[in-house]
């Protein structure tokens, strides 16, 4: 036995150097991705999708037919004010609330249909009461994430008071003697006639979190199948004899089993596959039956949270199986450093720098809260995140399979085998 103290590694900078670059790099790149995905959304803001409806039917006014809306719509649109940071969609009520309830829209302004008759009411002659100022309609929609909702309901509603100030600019240059026998306080209304109401276009259930416990279903899903791979990793490599396992002051360790690293892989992933049908129906238990989450279509959800636990698990698996003992730091980085900034849940990604939505095009567990978002929110619509939920996990399990087992086939051609050190290879007997 060695008489070397085992305190004196910590003078060996090798161990200093290689662990503070990794530790560095990984606190570097944490920072930035969760605190640079965040710092400045009104700033990175571009294009939210937002919608426009006039509903207004108009009035005759002084022999002409009037339609306020039209004009409201029409200066929202061309404006200038929040450059390109709102995508005004102008559409009828209809295809409004159809759009709400999948998600694709963060908000809405609504003209209603009175709103011309309501207006124009105000230029009269007072009658006895406070006159009644005409409408707009600001609406929320936080299933589609509360951050995004927050902002487009900023943006919206500043629409709304430059338009109703707009309004009353152009009611009150035209002047009149009716006008001049209004009272002070109707003429001041009259200089910002509408009134501002804000409502929630798509109310969610009481135990929706706000509408994150999509966000934070999947991102359950995505850190089981996370963690489970590295469970998994390690049992296999120890059931196999590859390893040691201590439990507690036990070190146990088991006969070595030869397998190649395509072999283990495939062990690994087939454990995976068998073990997310219980982590996915413990996580939907423990979310809907133990917690109180509001859930509906719960066959397709424990359907969806199994298959997003295992290929979760098995692109982390593939990911240690290529890289190793690094391998874990690249899982961390790829399933939970880069993938909650970019999930469209607590900041949209219409509010990211480009970086960032580049990295949302395939981050998983965007990819698995849309699906997840559209079965608790959306009545399980296709085209509200499911079907590129489901399209993405399979091709994200085609690209772990492939990049998996053919790097490590070919480690396995070059014969670089996992053997212990210190373990010879089996020697065959010579021919007699």
């Amino acid at each position: 036995m060695s008489g070397i103290p085992p305190f004196r590694v910590l003078r060996a900078k090798p161990l200093w150097i290689a662990n503070g670059v990794i530790t560095g790099v990984l606190a570097l790149l944490f920072t930035v991705f969760y605190v640079g995905a965040n710092i400045d959304p009104v700033d990175h803001m571009k294009n939210l999708p937002v919608g426009l409806v006039n509903a207004d039917k108009g009035a005759a006014v002084g022999g002409k037919q009037v339609n306020l809306g039209a004009q409201i719509s029409e200066s929202i649109t061309k404006s200038t004010v929040s450059g390109n940071k709102i995508d005004w969609k102008v559409m009828d009520e209809k295809e409004m609330k159809e759009e709400l309830g999948k998600g694709k829209l963060f908000g809405a302004l609504v003209v209603p249909a009175d709103f011309t008759s309501a207006t124009t009411a105000l230029t009269g002659t007072a009658t006895a009461g406070a006159p009644t100022r005409p409408t707009l309609t600001v609406l929320t929609n936080q299933s589609a994430g509360s951050v995004g909702s927050s902002l487009a309901r900023t943006a919206t509603t500043q629409a709304a008071e430059n338009a109703s100030l707009q309004v009353g600019k152009e009611l009150t240059s035209q002047g009149g003697t009716g006008q001049a026998k209004l009272p002070a306080a109707a003429r001041l209304l009259l200089a910002d006639p509408a009134a501002i109401t804000v409502k929630d276009g798509h109310p969610l259930d009481s135990h929706s979190g706000l509408g994150l416990t999509a966000f934070y279903y999947a991102l359950v899903l995505v850190v089981c199948g996370m963690l489970s791979a590295n469970v998994i990793s390690g049992q296999v490599d120890h059931a196999l004899g590859y390893t040691h396992n201590d439990m507690g002051p036990l070190r146990l360790h088991r006969p070595l089993i030869r397998a190649t690293r395509a072999q283990t892989l495939a062990i690994s992933s087939t454990l995976m596959v068998g073990l997310s049908l219980l982590m996915g129906t413990l996580v939907m238990a423990g979310a809907v039956g133990l917690m109180g989450m509001d859930a509906s279509h719960l066959p397709l959800l424990w359907l969806y949270s199994v298959c997003a636990i295992a290929v979760s698990g098995i692109g982390a698996l593939t990911l240690l199986a290529v890289f190793g003992t690094p391998g874990m730091l690249v899982v961390t980085l790829v399933f939970i450093g880069m993938a909650v900034p970019t999930a469209n849940a607590t900041t949209p990604i219409q509010a990211l720098p480009g970086f960032y939505r580049f990295l949302a095009e395939f981050e998983p567990l965007r990819q698995i809260t849309g699906g997840i978002r559209s079965i608790l929110y959306y009545d399980a619509q296709a085209d509200a995140g499911l079907t590129r939920g489901w399209i993405m996990m399979a091709v994200g399990l085609a690209a772990a399979v492939l990049f998996g087992f053919g790097m490590t086939s070919w480690y396995d051609h070059k014969g670089l085998h996992r053997i212990p050190a210190g373990t010879e290879p089996e020697k065959t007997a010579a021919p007699a």
